[in-house]
């Protein structure tokens, strides 16, 4: 793949090397869960193109006790993935630790992740999500009964600054976690009010830092290039980052990662052929996953408009592109493209992924009133586990 020369930029004194627990990784990259996009096909093609931790989409601590099909179906990891990562996502402390005492008693993870981050209406209505750590206790019993269950696995969190500026949870929940054992605390930079507008907090993120000094703390949001990533630690110090929309159509973005963290100025500039080479690696590897080359073929769709952004492939091909059933129809439109059409540099990077606009977050009656779990809220709580994209 071609590259270019990328900027001078500062690197944190230890850029190699990021220890989660016993997990040594050797680039400060994790790959934040995303609902519908991280499953085993994704990361599979993230981590031929780079290093890091590939976590999976998120999982609800219900469905897989009850083992649902689609939750066992998702905690499935390739042979090749040598570091199983697995992210949970429950409401009741029970339930998440018979949940993670089943991933390792049957040895199913080397790594857990609980989010508390996804700020769905759907989900913070209930009390979960990004609403959760308001009640201090519902959290740190969640958090505590988690990592107690783990016991050698290394068991981490994800969250939100809180749910908006006049109710951030962020530190108070860090402390608790921190006091609980977790191996990692990632914290995305905005809140749930701001969903994925405007401009990523990053101030937040050196603030937790600050606080917590023991513990490794990554950073997440707005990272849509190896230097903003490299930029975020050396303006935040946090131990890492966490990449979710950057790396949407560019799974190439895990190689400028390793590159910059160690110090190579390195940047992916793929022409047209590399990103149909891509774009195709990936409809196989779903082919894969799906064991169904028609499904594979309509969850590609979704990543059509993200591989190809900027390059000059016209309205109608896209379209026929989102409108394949099949791998021979990719191969046939995917020939008609000119693999020598270059790089399109700025028009190519950037955010991606949709962002939404800020809004109230919709909360159960009356949450706001105590910090501690009232009797009231436990119906709403019951309700909330359902499989939402969180982060």
């Amino acid at each position: 793949m071609s590259i270019l020369t990328a900027p001078e930029a500062e690197t944190t004194s230890d850029p190699n090397k990021l220890y989660i627990g016993p997990i040594e990784l050797d680039v400060p990259v994790v790959l934040a869960p995303m609902a519908g996009i991280t499953n085993t096909a994704f990361r599979r093609l993230c981590r031929e193109y780079g290093a890091g931790l590939y976590v999976s989409e998120m999982i609800t601590s219900r469905a897989l006790v009850e083992r649902t099909p689609e939750s066992m179906r998702l905690i499935r990891h390739h042979e090749s993935e040598t570091t199983r990562s697995i992210q949970l996502y429950g409401v009741d402390p029970k339930t998440v630790r018979e949940a993670v005492t089943m991933l390792v008693a049957e040895d199913r993870a080397d790594h857990i992740d609980l989010n508390f981050g996804c700020p769905v209406a759907k989900v913070t209505r209930r009390g979960g999500g990004a609403a959760l750590p308001w009640k201090r206790d519902l959290f740190r019993d969640i958090v505590e009964a988690a990592v107690a269950a783990a016991g050698d696995i290394p068991l981490t969190i994800k969250m939100r600054k809180g749910i908006d500026e006049d109710h951030l949870t962020y530190l108070e929940a860090a402390k608790a976690a921190q006091g609980a054992g977790v191996a990692s605390i990632a914290l995305h930079a905005r809140t749930a009010a701001e969903f994925y507008s405007g401009t990523a907090d990053w101030s937040a993120i050196a603030k937790l830092k600050e606080t917590i000094t023991d513990t490794p703390i990554l950073g997440n949001g707005d990272i849509w290039s190896a230097e903003d990533a490299i930029r975020m630690v050396a303006e935040t110090g946090a131990d890492g980052v966490v990449v979710g929309r950057g790396c949407l159509g560019r799974p190439w973005l895990f190689g400028d990662l390793a590159a910059a963290f160690k110090g190579e100025k390195l940047k992916a500039m793929p022409s047209l052929g590399e990103v149909a080479v891509a774009f195709r690696r990936h409809a196989q590897l779903l082919t894969e996953f799906f064991d169904e080359e028609d499904k594979a073929c309509r969850d590609i769709r979704k990543h059509v408009a993200w591989y190809f952004k900027g390059y000059p492939i016209g309205g109608e091909t896209r379209a026929a592109l989102a409108m394949s059933s099949s791998l021979q129809e990719l191969d046939d439109l995917l020939g008609t493209l000119d693999p020598d059409v270059p790089y399109p540099g700025q028009e190519a990077e950037g955010p991606r992924g949709r962002a939404g606009s800020p809004k109230k977050p919709t909360l159960p009656y009356g949450w706001l009133d105590s910090r501690e779990l009232q009797e009231t809220d436990r119906a709403d709580l019951t309700a909330a586990e359902e499989h939402h994209s969180g982060g």
